[in-house]
């Protein structure tokens, strides 16, 4: 496998790193190892495959991480992927501490990377859970109920918006705070705009 090239966004975002920046040099050989592409994206380092990512690399307070974007599809042999939270469906983690962690972990990590390399390769995709498997917060379904414009508003958007909505106006506990966030984004949903848009 031929090394890919190192991009400047990169470069620059090293030398800007005041945490984990050993860890991402350790990380960036080896993802450049694997033949991918690498960028700057979200502000993080970012290596793709026919312009489709693959992996991002994350600092954390306690770690840093590859996250795998479609890492649910890989086989998992060594038990080392962290799924982030019950609410993240494609992309799974695995977390160091310090680089001689990355050290020892290196050819199982090559490994996964082929893999996920061929998966993307292959087109394979993640089959999420449909929108309609989500729980409707009661004040957003009193809401809807209450206002036909806005539950049509609601059900025009895509399934990934929704999911982002619910997902959003769920995690509150008070059922103050689940209003206020559904106050705040109804003019959104009545412009068909996601949660992220801008």
């Amino acid at each position: 496998m031929t090394e890919s090239r190192t991009n400047p966004k990169v470069d620059d975002f090293l030398n800007r790193a005041e945490k984990w920046r050993a860890e991402f040099e350790q990380l960036r050989r080896i993802a450049l190892g694997s033949g991918m592409n690498e960028d700057l994206k979200w502000g993080v380092p970012a290596y793709t495959h026919d312009g489709n990512n693959v992996i991002l690399l994350q600092g954390f307070k306690e770690y840093c991480a590859i996250l795998f974007v479609k890492g649910a599809l890989l086989q998992d042999n060594e038990r080392i992927l962290i799924q982030q939270t019950q609410k993240v469906q494609a992309a799974r983690q695995i977390r160091f501490t310090n680089v001689e962690e990355i050290k020892r972990s290196e050819k199982v990590v090559r490994e996964y990377l082929a893999e996920a390399v061929e998966l993307e390769k292959a087109g394979m995709k993640v089959e999420f859970k449909p929108s309609e498997e989500y729980a409707v917060p009661q004040e957003l379904q009193s809401r809807l109920d209450g206002d036909a414009a806005l539950a049509e508003a609601f059900a025009a958007l895509t399934p990934g918006r929704q999911r982002a909505y619910l997902q959003h106006f769920t995690e509150p506990k008070q059922s103050k705070t689940r209003e206020a966030r559904i106050d705040k984004h109804t003019p959104r949903i009545m412009e068909g705009k996601g949660l992220n848009d801008r």
